[in-house]
């Protein structure tokens, strides 16, 4: 993983809802990360999770990522086999300095979490001119 971000260990599998008694399964999104010069991307695949349901914090240097899917449920109907249960996501990521944390931005589309971390000016791969005496 790269240097600028890498990965914090999970914590829990099964988490207490916020309005029931229920467990409900806690996933940890699979994410692919990419480096450009000036930017790292995160890609992290939360199916189910709407922008609404999507909640990103920093805290210092670490960047939490939690998102919960909402039980689909048709009425009249009793549910007799599930592929698709209900669950929370979290993941959390440590960033390093080289991130610039005040314009990280962050989209949601199809179940897909995308981060754009870029990083600070110092931090960019530059060219060295050389001069010749």
């Amino acid at each position: 993983m790269t240097g600028a971000i890498a990965e914090h260990t999970a914590e829990v599998t099964t988490t207490q809802s916020e309005n029931s008694t229920e467990n409900r399964r806690l996933y940890a999104p699979p994410a692919d990360i990419y480096e450009a010069n000036d930017k790292i991307f995160v890609l992290a695949d939360m199916p189910g999770v709407s922008e609404q349901s999507l909640d990103i914090t920093l805290e210092k240097n670490v960047l939490t990522i939690q998102g919960f899917t909402a039980a689909r449920r048709e009425e009249g109907l009793r549910l007799v086999h599930c592929e698709c249960p209900d669950g929370n996501y979290r993941r959390v990521f440590l960033l390093s300095e080289e991130i610039d944390r005040e314009h990280i931005e962050a989209t949601v589309s199809n179940g897909v979490l995308k981060l754009v971390l870029p990083k600070s000016p110092k931090a960019k791969a530059r060219k060295i001119e050389i001069k010749a005496k």
